[in-house]
């Protein structure tokens, strides 16, 4: 019990003098989790309407591989892409190993099956009796896809939030490709793993506030803007 009040005096401290390495590893990673999130949507989302639109052979089996996706380890992407990435890796020449770039792809290989796992099923939840209408409607291609993603908007914005989470929430990958380095790579996960490896506690538990709140401000965001689409 004393430990954890003495971490929660530490965390309280550091959050109100404002430590400059506790917001540099904020900044961080909010642009990382942004970024990677912002690319698996722009991925995810159409990937999951055409999954869910198109008659193909196999698409049974595409859709129950991206669900099967939903549950890809953090430490298995991070490990598939720091071999494609490093040095005697097929794409080593790049130097992207162990900078927020591999960070990055790592983590948007982690959101994007999510994203088209829910995407996908948001459009295939939608009455089949829509489509017909709006078919009837004469819409072409890019309406057609257009008029359902606007239907299907509000889990559209859940798979959004379940990407979001999904990475802002990850420690194994971003330590394999990034490597947790101070300055560069390290965010708040892996942050705070290092600082209660080294008996840290109040530190960590401030690292882990800030987190909190980060994803609770993001959540709020995104909340607000599914409210305001079901008023509508």
């Amino acid at each position: 019990m004393d430990l954890l009040l003495e971490a929660l005096r530490e965390a309280w401290r550091l959050l109100l003098t404002g430590d400059a390495d506790v917001y540099d590893v904020t900044l961080r990673t909010a642009l990382i989790t942004g970024t990677s999130t912002a690319l698996s949507t722009v991925v995810g989302v159409p990937a999951g309407l055409a999954i869910a639109l198109a008659r193909f052979p196999g698409q049974r089996w595409l859709v129950a591989l991206s669900n099967a996706g939903m549950g890809m380890p953090p430490v298995v992407a991070g490990l598939i892409v720091s071999m494609l990435l490093w040095r005697s890796g097929p794409f080593g020449s790049l130097g992207l190993i162990y900078t927020p770039a591999a960070m990055v792809i790592a983590q948007v290989v982690i959101a994007t099956p999510l994203i088209i796992a829910v995407s996908a099923g948001a459009v295939m939840a939608l009455p089949p009796t829509l489509h017909l209408q709006i078919r009837a409607m004469g819409a072409g291609t890019f309406q057609y896809l257009y008029l359902v993603a606007r239907e299907a908007r509000l889990p559209l914005l859940v798979a959004v939030m379940a990407g979001f989470g999904s990475v802002i929430s990850e420690v194994g990958a971003s330590m394999m490709v990034g490597g947790n380095l101070a300055g560069d790579t390290r965010v708040l996960t892996t942050a705070a793993v290092l600082e209660v490896s080294r008996g840290r506690f109040g530190t960590a538990l401030a690292l882990g506030i800030i987190l909190l709140i980060l994803v609770l401000a993001i959540a709020i965001l995104l909340t607000v803007a599914q409210q305001r689409q079901q008023r509508r």
